[in-house]
């Protein structure tokens, strides 16, 4: 094996100094903002603007990727007609879920929740983000290039958006039907790109509601050693 000759290229890092008491506040002051996050069904038609979910997804963007090859791909629809499409598509798979594939032991953990067939929210809500994850590219020479850890570097990109869209204001909700190949074909996405999930963004509607769930406690998530 040849040694490589490439060295890698590093800039000064650009990261101000926050004192130590100015970290435990702006920490605390993130964990009540986030741990507010609630997932919604019930959004308000009301139109949010694009700039503001573009940078949400370019947050998303900037989080960490194995090897840096940033294995993602964020498709972001507004169109009232696209949502149709979409909707109809996920509604059969959701269909055939809940009536066919489903086990009792899930639809059992799914009651407390509420959900079913039914997403109109894939309609009502402002946007809706597809993201895919992306398992390899192509050099400028025409040669493939696998991506290294792409199913995590997709699940941190999808915390950062999340997170993102929560502190602009915004709330959410995660939907995975299942198979999600329908999004390759409405969006025009290649076939290397694996749906990962659809994100709806959006304002809550106006009295909507939530289920009576709670957050596990530090005791029960944290341990320290």
């Amino acid at each position: 094996m040849g040694q490589r000759n490439d060295s890698p290229v590093h800039i000064p890092l650009e990261h101000p100094y926050v004192a130590p008491e100015e970290v435990t506040r702006r920490a605390r002051t993130f964990c009540e903002q986030i741990r507010s996050r609630r997932t919604v069904r019930m959004f308000s038609t009301e139109r949010v603007e694009d700039d503001a979910i573009r940078s949400c997804i370019m947050a998303a963007g900037a989080a960490p990727s194995g090897a840096n090859q940033q294995p993602w791909h964020f498709a972001m629809v507004s169109s009232p007609d696209v949502k149709a499409m979409i909707r109809r598509e996920a509604e059969v798979e959701e269909q055939a879920f809940y009536s066919e594939r489903a086990s009792e032991e899930w639809l059992d953990a799914l009651a407390p929740i509420g959900t079913d067939a039914n997403k109109a929210f894939l309609e009502d809500a402002s946007h809706l983000i597809a993201i895919f994850q992306v398992r390899h590219s192509t050099d400028e020479e025409g040669n493939r290039v696998k991506h290294y850890y792409p199913l995590e570097s997709v699940g941190i990109a999808t915390g950062f958006l999340i997170a993102a869209c929560h502190q602009a204001g915004l709330v959410t909700l995660t939907h995975t039907p299942s198979p999600m190949r329908f999004l390759n074909k409405i969006l025009g996405r290649p076939s290397a790109e694996r749906p990962f999930l659809l994100l709806a963004v959006g304002y809550p509607a106006e009295g909507a509601r939530v289920p009576d769930i709670h957050r596990k406690p530090a005791a029960q998530i944290l341990s320290m050693h």
